[in-house]
């Protein structure tokens, strides 16, 4: 394997930081996940996502990859000091992404929630989330390709108001750990719903600094889902729109704020479902045709999912695209940098 000089031009390797986001696309790949449920409990099995899939899926094109964990993975007790035993672990999915010269978000997954309690609303106090990812981002602070998902789908918050305050929280601990280079994705509530971001979460977020970069957000994107089917769940197999209505009046809040810039990191639809190879292809074409306002997608999900799961993008035997990558995904790939 090499880098080519496209990649070094697309993923801005040749800049000493990484001060334009580069135009990204790719699939999330699960299993760390699979033992926090949408309430924040951590009771089910672990799955490792199999390594073979990011040179896989890089040699067709990805160059981003969402590699989510549940909270107690990391830090077993709410404060405590990361289990090195597991990170070692998740850390070899990490490092065989960025050996395809790829990015990979590092998500925690638990909903702004441990063990069914909201973090600053009753719950996790900020401090102790921001423990948390401060040791991350010690962790990582030297891998410029690695992208701090703050937290996912943040959903029924009592008190919208008191989520920013702990989103700043963990941003103010990953740059004091010295990651001060890294882009972070900042959450909305709602299930981080696109469609809900200029309305409800979106204006709030505006407020959140950078002490990396005083009076500058351009490490600081905003994080999106959008699923295909009728609920936005993300549960169905059908795909009843290609959300470019709700993903246009996104851009066109981010234009008139200063020009911000937002990631669609989980979106999906049916796996051998022929409408939603229209849909998702229109979908992903209308994010690449929107950078930089849109940075990109990451789709939902490989990894640790089999071939019979709805949603599923993972390839059968390992060398076969799933019909929904081959159709959708894969034709709105930036191009391949991994060879």
């Amino acid at each position: 394997m090499k880098i080519t000089a496209v990649a070094a031009t697309v993923l801005g390797l040749a800049a000493s930081t990484l001060a334009t986001p580069p135009r990204l696309g790719g699939v999330n790949t699960a299993g760390y996940d699979f033992s926090v449920s949408t309430d924040g409990y951590d009771t089910l099995p672990y799955a490792q996502p199999p390594l073979y899939q990011y040179p896989y899926f890089s040699l067709e094109g990805a160059n981003l990859y969402r590699i989510p964990f549940a909270w107690q993975l990391a830090t077993p007790t709410l404060g405590g000091a990361l289990n090195t035993t597991w990170l070692a672990e998740y850390d070899q999915n990490v490092q065989a992404a960025l050996a395809t010269y790829a990015f990979v978000i590092v998500d925690v997954h638990n909903y702004a929630r441990w063990n069914g309690e909201i973090i600053n609303q009753g719950g996790p106090t900020i401090e102790q989330f921001a423990s948390m990812w401060s040791q991350m981002a010690a962790y990582y602070k030297s891998d410029e390709r690695v992208i701090f998902g703050i937290m996912n789908e943040p959903h029924d918050l009592p008190d919208d108001t008191l989520w920013p305050p702990a989103v700043q929280g963990a941003i103010n601990a990953i740059r004091a750990a010295g990651a001060n280079t890294q882009y972070i994705l900042m959450p909305g509530s709602n299930y981080t719903s696109a469609a809900a971001m200029p309305t409800v979460m979106g204006p709030l977020l505006l407020n959140i600094t950078d002490p990396a970069t005083p009076g500058s957000t351009e490490y600081l994107l905003f994080d999106v889902h959008q699923y295909l089917d009728y609920d936005n769940s993300g549960t169905h197999s059908a795909c009843v729109t290609n959300n470019t209505e709700i993903l246009s009046t996104l851009v066109t809040w981010l234009k008139a704020n200063g020009g911000r810039q937002a990631i669609l990191s989980e979106t999906g639809g049916g796996r051998n479902d022929s409408t939603c190879y229209t849909n998702l292809g229109e979908e992903l074409a209308f994010v690449k045709d929107n950078y930089p306002y849109m940075v990109g997608f990451s789709t939902w999900a490989a990894g640790a999912f089999d071939t019979t799961y709805i949603l599923s993008l993972t390839p059968t035997n390992e060398t076969v695209d799933a019909p929904l990558w081959e159709y959708a995904v894969r034709p709105n790939l930036p191009a391949p940098t991994y060879t």
